[in-house]
Order: structure tokens, then C-alpha cells, then sequence
């Protein structure tokens, strides 16, 4: 391929991880690659595109939660499809009257719902794709604003995928974007980071030893933090906001969830 061909796009106003997906979007929509191939290495790409690979793996991580792309563990990255018409985001996300408040109790519904399904039907390998994630996460550098995001990312997507529930994660694919820049900008100290990375942990915990419950409540209790935030800066009531009792059910109530 022609150098020309990598060329980002001199457009300034946006992130350069932003120019990194939309180059890739390009290469991939004119058809240098097809669904199924495999695409160059991170050290390949990052050289041929000019920029680091931090910056590349937060590009090729949207292109992920998106169902463009995916990683395939010891083989690299493939493209997962061609057809970006059925990727677009859902409409009532695109509203820009919804708060973000209004997104994260959606998403902590869709996560923790998840949490549950990925304890039964996840197979051992992503299981232990979800533990490396959380590892990731927790050792990611903490004045890495871009690479604790691209590790939180790609844990929740990790636990998404093992769900097997497609028409979740397609929600949930329009609902992280919304959210994104709220949750860069939230990394600030080492204690938010260590308590992200210790929740992290207790959800792959409870995913490991098959916990439907116990895999939702951590779920559930770990992505209140942020939404707790994002209440306090849209000043939602408090007799009004989500609490871990919302996404809780009692014994008697526990979904059983059938393998896919």
C-alpha cells in the first residue's frame, strides 16, 4: 500500500485517536480490507500511520466497541465487519437533552445484566481474557489519562462480548461513546485508579467462580461510582438517583440464565 494511502487527515479539532479510527474506517470501507482479514500488527500500523501506539490502540478500541474490529489473543487484529450501516448509534442517543445520568443508569442496567449472562455462558479462555483485562487496567500508568481509558474500555467490552447476547452489546456500543470524555476526564488520582482496578478484580472474581449474583452486584456497585459523579454534576436529587437496591434482586427473585 502507498504511503498516501495511511495519510491522517490534517482536520486538528479532533483527538488524534479519533483520526487514527477514522483513517482506519476509510482503509477498511473501500475494501483494503475485508471481514476476516487480519490487519497489520500494532508496531506495523503505528509506523505506517505516523503515531503511538497508545494513540492507535484507543483508535483500533472505538473501532471494537463498535463491532468493526476485534482481537484475537496471541493472533492480533481482524476486521469483524464491513457493514457499518447496521453500526450506526442508536437514535435516542443521539438526543442531545439526555443527560448523562440518564445513559449511566442505562448502562449499569446492560452491564450488570451482562456480568449475569457472561457467569454462565462464558467459556474458561474469555474468562480468562476478562482477568488479563482487569490486569491491564490496574497497571496501566495513572498520569495516562488515554491508556486508563483504553484498559477500562476494553475490560467492560471483554465482559460484554462474553455475554453472547448480540443485541446487548449493540445498546451498549451506542451507549460508551456518550460517555467517553466524562470518563477520561475522571481518572485524577492514584486512589481512583486503584479502587477502579480492585473493582475490576472483584468482578473477574466473581465471574471465575460462575456467580451469576454476585458477578451483577459487583457489576452494578463498581459503575455506580460513576454515576454517582455524573449525578452530582447534572443535580439529580437524591431521592431520585439509582441506587445498588435498583439493580438488585432478592434470593428468591435470582434470574437463572440459559447458556447460548
Amino acid at each position: 500500500m502507498d504511503d498516501e494511502s495511511w495519510a491522517l487527515s490534517p482536520d486538528t479539532r479532533k483527538p488524534l485517536p479519533e483520526l487514527i479510527e477514522d483513517k482506519l474506517r476509510q482503509l477498511i470501507e473501500s475494501g483494503r480490507f475485508q471481514a476476516g482479514d487480519r490487519l497489520p500488527t500494532e508496531p506495523e500500523l503505528a509506523q505506517r500511520l505516523a503515531v503511538a501506539r497508545s494513540s492507535l490502540r484507543t483508535a483500533l478500541q472505538r473501532l471494537q466497541l463498535q463491532g468493526i474490529v476485534e482481537v484475537m489473543r496471541g493472533r492480533g487484529w481482524y476486521v469483524r465487519s464491513t457493514n457499518f450501516g447496521d453500526r450506526d448509534e442508536a437514535p435516542l442517543v443521539l438526543d442531545g437533552q439526555i443527560s448523562g445520568s440518564d445513559l449511566m443508569e442505562v448502562r449499569i442496567a446492560l452491564e450488570a445484566t451482562a456480568a449475569s449472562l457472561a457467569a454462565t455462558r462464558a467459556d474458561d479462555g474469555e474468562l480468562d481474557e476478562i482477568a488479563k483485562r482487569a490486569k491491564d487496567h490496574q497497571t496501566a500508568a495513572t498520569e495516562d489519562a488515554d491508556e486508563l481509558l483504553r484498559t477500562d474500555e476494553e475490560f467492560h467490552a471483554a465482559v460484554i462480548r462474553a455475554s453472547h447476547n448480540e443485541f446487548l452489546e449493540q445498546l451498549y456500543r451506542s451507549l460508551v461513546p456518550k460517555l467517553r470524555g466524562y470518563r477520561r476526564n475522571s481518572y485524577g488520582t492514584v486512589e481512583l485508579h486503584n479502587r477502579s482496578a480492585t473493582e475490576h478484580d472483584q468482578v473477574a472474581w466473581f465471574l471465575k467462580r460462575r456467580d451469576e449474583g454476585g458477578a451483577r452486584v459487583s457489576m452494578t456497585a463498581h459503575l455506580l461510582g460513576l454515576y454517582n459523579d455524573l449525578a452530582n454534576r447534572d443535580a439529580l436529587p437524591a431521592e431520585e438517583r439509582a441506587t445498588l437496591n435498583t439493580y438488585s434482586y432478592d434470593e428468591a427473585d435470582e434470574p437463572r440464565w440459559h447458556k447460548s
